[in-house]
């Protein structure tokens, strides 16, 4: 089953942005490499260094939390 990304507050989408991928609010981050970078192990925190960004790690953790609903991710350990 899909998510359906536009009721997770902390993400948009937008023809202009990264393709229209969806990404978190107000960056060019896509959910996509997020995800599949946590998935592969990487911790939130080795994430926020990894792409040096503006997100937070309390938006990456409420994303991968709605991503959980899934089965895709792990669930986050904290």
């Amino acid at each position: 089953m899909a998510l359906d990304w536009s009721q997770c507050s902390e993400v948009s989408r937008s023809p202009d942005v990264m393709s229209g991928a969806w990404v978190f609010k107000g960056s060019r981050l896509t959910v996509d490499a997020v995800l599949g970078n946590y998935a592969d192990g990487h911790s939130v925190e080795e994430l926020l260094e990894i792409f040096d960004t503006n997100v937070t790690a309390a938006q990456m953790r409420a994303v991968i939390r709605f991503a959980e609903a899934s089965g895709k991710v792990p669930a986050l350990a904290s």
